[in-house]
């Protein structure tokens, strides 16, 4: 009786461990770092400098966030945890003996799961954490507008991801040179802009595999995104572009610019509807290269800041602006 006693016990012990370590929404990286902090810093306790450093971690410090399949946005990226390091923080003060936030210093901790650990799955917005926006241009047509949106884009020293479309780049060679050559980042958007979800595995491996070929022919890049047409795909779809080393990329906030809208309209709807890991989608239109500039201010003004599907989707904490890898 006594041993069916004790076994009971060890493993409601068991049990309760476990059940601690998968609620705890620190990872044991994030709390091995604090741990660190703590024990080299105990000597320096009395110091008052080092008191404030240590009350100002408070504010900052942060758990990393693991990458994960939810079941409304799918594939979500993680993001890095944040520790103010408080032993370089203290060097930093000591010149001057005062607190001085400026500076302080800064770590990240990566996340236990990545984007990368994730099985094949399709991809709408990015860590809602990160006050970070991207623009998804979609390129099949509107050649008459992309100066206009490239130019605008330079102006405000931003970049985005444009996905072409294969039979475009074979044609607009000059043209598609030009967008890499400004900086942006390029993907695939399949040769044909057909339905891939209606077309079998040969047919869409064919779409991909094509627009891959061209456009390493005429810009030698080799994409690592991929864009459905018209947002039209099946999980097959995901997994072959899986298979060709690229993820599957939608948004969470359409411009509807192919519907030809009032810009001022469309400028409003999409700001109001802009959020932190935002994926905008937009066509080289004459209503999104009339409403870019206003559409960048008004991004930029909610506190976001712009950049490709790359930097959207890596874990790289933008927030405070001096923080270090780790």
């Amino acid at each position: 009786m006594k041993r069916k006693t004790l076994q009971v016990l060890t493993f409601s012990f068991i049990a309760g461990a476990a059940a601690l370590t998968i609620h705890n929404p620190f990872t044991n990286t994030y709390i091995e770092h604090i741990k660190a902090h703590t024990t080299s810093v105990s000597q320096l306790e009395s110091n008052s400098i080092f008191q404030q450093i240590k009350e100002k971690a408070k504010a900052y410090n942060a758990p990393p966030v693991n990458a994960e399949i939810n079941p409304v946005w799918k594939a979500v990226p993680g993001y890095n945890g944040i520790v103010v390091d408080m032993e370089q923080s203290l060097k930093n003060m000591r010149k001057e003996n005062r607190f001085d936030e400026k500076k302080l210093v800064f770590k990240q901790v990566k996340p236990s799961i990545s984007l990368n650990d994730l099985p094949p799955s399709p991809i709408y917005k990015g860590n809602p954490q990160k006050p970070m926006v991207t623009f998804l241009v979609n390129v099949a047509w509107g050649n008459e507008h992309l100066p206009v949106i490239l130019s605008t884009m330079k102006k405000h020293g931003i970049h985005s991801t444009f996905f072409l479309d294969g039979t475009w780049v074979k044609k607009n060679p000059t043209l598609a040179k030009m967008i890499s050559e400004e900086g942006h980042e390029i993907g695939n958007h399949a040769y044909t802009h057909p339905d891939l979800k209606k077309l079998t595995r040969a047919r869409i491996t064919e779409e991909l595999k094509n627009t891959n070929d061209v456009i390493k022919a005429t810009i030698d890049e080799e994409p690592k995104w991929f864009a459905p047409p018209s947002g039209s795909f099946r999980n097959e779809v995901v997994q072959i572009a899986s298979e060709m080393n690229m993820k599957t990329i939608l948004w969470s906030v359409d411009t509807v610019d192919w519907r030809n809208p009032n810009t001022s309209d469309m400028v409003e709807r999409v700001l109001g509807k802009v959020h932190p890991g935002a994926m905008v989608l937009m066509h080289p239109t004459g209503t999104t290269a009339e409403g870019l500039e206003f559409l960048i201010k008004g991004i930029k003004q909610k506190g976001y800041s712009i950049g490709t599907v790359s930097e959207l989707l890596d874990e790289e904490r933008i927030h405070p602006s001096r923080v270090k890898k780790q």
